[in-house]
């Protein structure tokens, strides 16, 4: 077990719109993911030590109920669509983790959570893509976690509080996500206003201490903007993962105007 000084914070950071860090980005100006691209290599520095392992719950991934990769050697889901050849030959070699994966759902069980493990499935690019480019080394072993079907904020904010004790443990929590997603949004400056207005009311839901957080959180739907901003919640649920797992109050780290639109990540100590 790692030292208090060494606890890994939790992370809800955006994984961009699609392979967008390993090509010309040609739906914007070419400079449009350059940002993001360094605050994702800014993580690995900033945390206390290396991971001992990485577990990322993914916008792109749903379950009849929350499911683990259990192979050793995941191989790489590329859905994505329209993108350039060489993104559909992308690598990422980082092992599984097929200890971990069990001892998620072991914990997951101990708080009444029903789980499932899938030893075939892949890492879609909500994990492989993002994860290329903070720990380029592909050296840490990596367990994807799925969402639920249904979507129930609380119930990811659960899932994420019973697997705090992996913190202690040396493994890094990852929700991939983003805190903005409206497809017809993206390059259209009518949603510039639409994201600010979301992302200011979703920065001040993630810095209230955890009981007030839990609360606003499950209700982002009423929130100013919310609907508008996310028209389906399953690049935001993995926030609550990210939030439930700590109980302290958040912060944003990064924000940037990416295609028209407002986009933060968030860090929980």
């Amino acid at each position: 077990m790692t030292s208090p000084a060494s606890k890994m914070p939790t992370l809800f950071i955006p994984h961009g719109g699609g392979p967008c860090f390993f090509m010309d980005w040609s739906r914007g100006p070419a400079d449009s993911w350059d940002k993001t691209a360094e605050y994702l290599r800014s993580i690995l520095p900033s945390l206390p030590e290396p991971p001992k392992a990485i577990l990322v719950i993914s916008g792109h991934w749903e379950e009849p109920q929350f499911t683990v990769t259990s192979g050793a050697n995941p191989p790489l889901i590329y859905d994505y669509s329209g993108f350039p050849a060489h993104t559909y030959e992308l690598r990422y070699d980082a092992p599984g983790a097929p200890a971990l994966a069990q001892h998620v759902r072991d914990l997951l069980t101990a708080a009444g959570i029903a789980s499932a493990s899938d030893p075939d499935r892949g890492w879609d690019h909500g994990v492989f893509i993002p994860l290329k480019v903070a720990f380029p080394s592909a050296d840490i072993p990596v367990v994807q976690l799925s969402l639920k079907d249904g979507l129930d904020p609380a119930e990811h904010a659960a899932t994420g509080r019973a697997l705090q004790q992996l913190r202690d443990e040396g493994v890094l929590i990852i929700g991939s996500g983003m805190s903005f997603h409206n497809m017809r949004g993206f390059g259209d400056p009518r949603f510039s206003p639409v994201s600010d207005e979301f992302d200011v009311w979703l920065t001040g839901a993630v810095e209230k201490p955890q009981s007030e957080r839990q609360v606003a959180l499950a209700d982002w739907s009423n929130a100013p903007a919310g609907r508008l901003s996310h028209p389906r919640e399953e690049h935001l649920l993995p926030l609550m993962v990210a939030a439930g797992a700590s109980e302290k109050a958040g912060s944003k780290v990064f924000s940037d105007r990416v295609m028209e639109t407002t986009l933060s990540a968030y860090q929980f100590e």
